[in-house]
């Protein structure tokens, strides 16, 4: 597609909606061809496993989960027919409760944007280089325990 535009961002910062494109009913790049715009924020949850947790620890091996999320992002604008993808994955701590993805789909049509974001999603699990580890609740208040009576 000569005018789609992709971007990817792998951060440690918190993420944000981009600020280039809070106004929905602004052009966001893709002229007025773009009916349809779905927003996804993948959150961290706080539970894992049925255990209470403090957050996830991401980590990735950094140009590999760059480069596949740009691959996954491209591919999707071909593959849906997309006007605009922007994929944004944080890593190290995340603490339950803020996200950790936010992803933005761009396109003519309903069907394709909803379709895209899901694909795009699962694509992600399965290729990108990021690997989580929770910080389960117990496990830091024990921490915090070993800790405080290694001092005494």
């Amino acid at each position: 597609m000569a005018n789609s535009v992709s971007e990817v961002l792998l951060t440690e910062s918190a993420l944000q909606t981009p600020e280039q494109d809070v106004d929905p009913s602004a052009s966001l790049g893709t002229g007025l061809a773009a009916g349809a715009i779905v927003d996804f924020w993948g959150v961290v949850r706080k539970l894992e496993d049925g255990r209470e947790i403090d957050g996830i620890d991401y980590e990735a091996h950094v140009a590999m989960a760059e480069h596949q999320l740009k691959l996954i992002a491209n591919t999707a604008l071909e593959k849906f027919q997309l006007k605009r993808v922007l994929l944004h994955h944080r890593i190290r701590f995340v603490r339950a409760g803020e996200p950790s993805l936010f992803l933005r789909v761009c396109a003519q049509h309903r069907g394709a944007a909803f379709d895209a974001s899901k694909w795009i999603v699962d694509e992600l699990k399965k290729k990108v280089p990021i690997w989580k580890k929770p910080r389960f609740k117990i496990d830091n208040q024990r921490t915090v325990k070993t800790a405080a009576a290694a001092t005494l």
